[in-house]
Formats: structure tokens, sequence, C-alpha cells
């Protein structure tokens, strides 16, 4: 079997972070079986469809590393495209294809035209409720003749196309399930096509299914009541069934379905923060599965060879945000620091700040970081001098005199070296370790009212690491003022 896997989104705003697992997971499934990814867009709800979206996907999904065969492409001027034979791959541009489709259904008694108001709707399932009825639509229009039917389309009268659904029971097998049986009984007769002539999801879905080559649909739980319908349509059309499989619920920690309400969703509000793709990717990936389950890091080439869906587990994954920090904490230790530099001042962190500057910046930072976002919080002490109470400058059972005095070692010491000493951090930690043993000091002494009098924090990079990027003007500066404050 050739593998084929799609994501199918609406453009109706921002990826949210469930979809980011559902693409990974297409992804990943492709990857594994030598397989193709296609992106296809689900427009077909005009009314929630949001300017720009399908763009901002596209950017989304390049931003994170997620390469797909097929489907809408950005062209460098900003203009959309397409790769790929089964075309196009936004529904809008396929209503042809739908109305054949769906005029085929209804030439072969799998469908029906239906004039009912939304009106009339509401209030069979209002008397349906008050009864304690399933609510579903009473087959009204079903019982009209043909002649009728054609009569009423001719003139014009607003209508719809319902799947008519046969009795009986549709049993499937899901990948991450097993088999699920659901009674016909249970299906309302389904809308294909709406008033304005567009499809609804559910046939839109099957027919591009088909004609795209689809052969794994794997998406969220929340469509497996759908499963049904689709599998209805594809046995009336004549289609092979894909390979289903159904990925447990992303929730909040109480338990309950993830939701702005409780953070952020977006994946491009945690690209915004300066959560780096890759540690995205690696923690959505764990959100239901574990390639070995003794580790929580994996590259995704890793992950790739390792996806399984008969892995993924059944129960809802609890999206965990200090994990996340966590995670992405790890990937920014092993991050080249120019690459973060880079990311940093497109989130608009330390813009103004001059590129080799921020970069050390970042250099003895970013060990201390778990989202590059944080890095705002510290930048004031490196671009301007720091004010704070003198007695922070006292080393622990030391005095202001002891500070004043280590201090005014430590100015001479660093006035005599030349530029070149401040350029190596190993030469700047063995220098002034060697001038602490040669003056017979303690290590406590002089480095901590060093390193407050560079930072003025009392937690902060150590002195070592903070000469090294400030230089020698601006240390010695720094080491004046403190000294200023200690007279």
């Amino acid at each position: 079997m050739n593998v084929k896997t799609r994501f199918p989104p609406s453009p109706t705003g921002f990826l949210h972070i469930g979809s980011l697992r559902t693409v990974l997971y297409n992804y990943l499934h492709a990857k594994k079986n030598q397989g193709a990814l296609v992106l296809r867009v689900e427009d077909t709800d005009q009314a929630r469809l949001v300017d720009g979206a399908i763009e901002s996907l596209i950017r989304t999904l390049d931003a994170v590393g997620i390469a797909y065969d097929e489907g809408p492409i950005l062209l460098k001027d900003g203009t959309l495209s397409s790769k790929g034979e089964q075309g196009p791959y936004i529904q809008s541009e396929r209503l042809e294809i739908y109305k054949e489709h769906a005029q085929r259904l209804l030439d072969e008694g799998h469908a029906y035209v239906c004039f009912c108001s939304k009106e009339r709707l509401d209030q069979v399932r209002k008397e349906q409720q008050l009864a304690k009825l399933p609510t579903k639509y009473d087959r009204t229009c079903l019982k009209l003749g043909a002649e009728e039917v054609k009569e009423r389309m001719g003139a014009g009268e607003p209508h719809v196309v319902r799947l008519k659904i046969p009795e009986g029971e549709t049993t499937f097998q899901d990948e991450v399930r097993g088999s699920i049986t659901i009674n016909n009984s249970e299906i309302d007769d389904q809308v294909l096509v709406k008033t304005d002539g567009f499809p609804t999801y559910h046939l839109a879905v099957v027919v591009d299914d088909h004609l795209m080559g689809i052969t794994h649909v794997i998406r969220g739980e929340e469509w497996i009541s759908s499963v049904p319908k689709h599998i209805i349509l594809y046995q009336a059309f004549g289609f092979p069934l894909p390979v289903f499989a159904h990925l447990p619920l992303i929730l909040n920690p109480d338990r309950s379905k993830l939701s702005k309400r409780q953070g952020d969703v977006a994946v491009e509000d945690f690209l915004g923060k300066g959560y780096l793709p890759e540690a995205l990717l690696n923690f959505v990936a764990l959100l239901g599965f574990n390639p070995t389950g003794d580790r929580e890091i994996y590259t995704l080439q890793e992950l790739e060879e390792s996806f399984e869906l008969s892995k993924v587990n059944k129960g809802g994954a609890v999206f965990d945000q200090e994990k996340l920090r966590w995670m992405n904490g790890q990937y920014i230790k092993q991050t080249d620091t120019v690459r973060l530099v880079e990311i940093t001042k497109q989130i608009g962190v330390g813009k103004e700040i001059d590129r080799v500057f921020m970069e050390r910046i970042m250099d003895i930072e970013k060990d201390r970081l778990d989202v590059l976002i944080n890095l705002q919080e510290q930048l004031p002490m490196y671009i301007s001098q720091p004010d704070y109470n003198a007695e922070l400058l006292v080393w622990k059972k030391a005095d202001l005199t002891d500070a004043k005095t280590q201090l005014e070692g430590m100015r001479s010491f660093l006035e005599a070296q030349l530029d070149a000493f401040f350029e190596d951090r190993s030469l700047i930690e063995e220098g002034i370790k060697g001038y602490i043993n040669d003056k017979e000091l303690q290590n406590g002494n002089v480095l901590w009212p060093l390193r407050v009098a560079l930072s003025g924090a009392g937690k902060s990079p150590g002195p070592f690491e903070l000469l090294w990027v400030f230089g020698k003007q601006e240390s010695i500066q720094r080491i004046k003022n403190a000294l200023n404050k200690l007279s």
C-alpha cells in the first residue's frame, strides 16, 4: 500500500496545539511508511473564514518544520499556488466535483432533497426534546414525489441535500480504539449540500479523501461519531474504505478539554514567546505516544523512525505547561547561540541591541532560560547601569570595608589587563583565580562583590561570564560605580 495521509484544517484563525499534534502524527505516519502527506484546506463553512488564515497556516507549518508533499503553497511574492497532481487543494475551488457526486447520490436513491425551513426544523427538535426522543430530522421531505421536488427546485425554493441513512448498524476498525459499532438508528440524515450550494464537511471529506488517494484518516476522537456517516457514503459511492485512527483528546490539568480559557492554545502564541519549533514538536508528539517510555527528548528523525499508530494511547493526554517549559529549556541549552539570538530578535526581544553583544548575553543566559521571551526580564542589567543598595555588595560575614577593599583590588587588576584578556572566559577565570590565590584571599569575598558590582543583582550569571560580556571599559566603569556606593 502506498500510504497517504492528510491534514485538512479550516482557515478560521490560528493553528490549535491539538491540530499541530494531528498534522504531526499524519506526517510521522507518512514518513515512517515512505508515504505522502497532503495539506487540504476545508473552507466550505464560508461564514467562519478568516482573511489571510491560509497563508498564516502555511507559514506556521513551515516555521515548525512540517513539510507536506501536496497542497497549497505560498510563493515568494505572497500569492497562493499549489503542488501535487490531485488538486485543487482548497475545497471552495472543488464545488463542481461535489455537485457531481451529490447528484450521483440523488440519482441512485442514497440522498434526497429537503425544503424544510430552519423554523420548522427548530420546532421538530423542540417537540422531540419534550417527548424525550432523539433529535433527528423526521424525513418529511423524503415522502415528496420526484415531480414536486423538480417543480419546487425549478421555482428556486431554498433546499438542502440530505443523506438517506439505511437501516442496520455500522461497524469499523479503529487503529487506536479497536472495533467500534454504532446503530444506524442513532444517526441523523446528515445534510450533505447546504442551501448556498456548498457541501458540508461530511460529503466533501469523503469525496476528497477518495479522489486524493488518502489511505489513512488520522484525526481527533471528536470525529468518531461521524465515521458511520462517512462509511455509509463510502459504501454508497462504492469507494474502498481508508484506515481510521482517532487520537485522544488533549486535556487541561483539571482534565477538561484544552481551551484558551486556561492559557495559550495557538501554536503561533507559543512561537511568539520563544518556544523552539523542535521543542513544540517533541512535546506534542508525546501527548498520547512515547516511542520507548524511558526518556522525553526525541529528534524529529527518531520520532519518524519509531512512530506506530498501534502505540497511541486511548486515554486523554494532559497538556502540562511546566513540562513544556522544561523541555523547551533543554532545547535552548542545546541550540546554537546565533540561532537563538535570531529567534529572540524576531519575537521583539533585544531588537535594539548590537548583535555581537546580544550573542554574548544569550551565551551566558541561555542555560537559565526556559522560554526565550523571558530574556527580556534580564536585559536591563546589561544595557544600563544597575541601581542597588550598597549592602548587597557585602559577602556573608564580611563588611562594607572588605567589599570596598576587594573591589579596589579588582579594579586595579582589571585595569592592568589587555583588551584580549576580556575576550576569553577561561583566561578571565584563570587570571582572577590566580589573583585570589596570590593574595591569599577567599573566593566569596572577592567574587561576590565583583559579581554584584557588574550585575546589580543578588542572582545573576557569574563574574567571569559578566566580564566577558561587558568587556574592559564597561566592567571597570561598573566597578567604579559600586565603589562610589561604598564611599
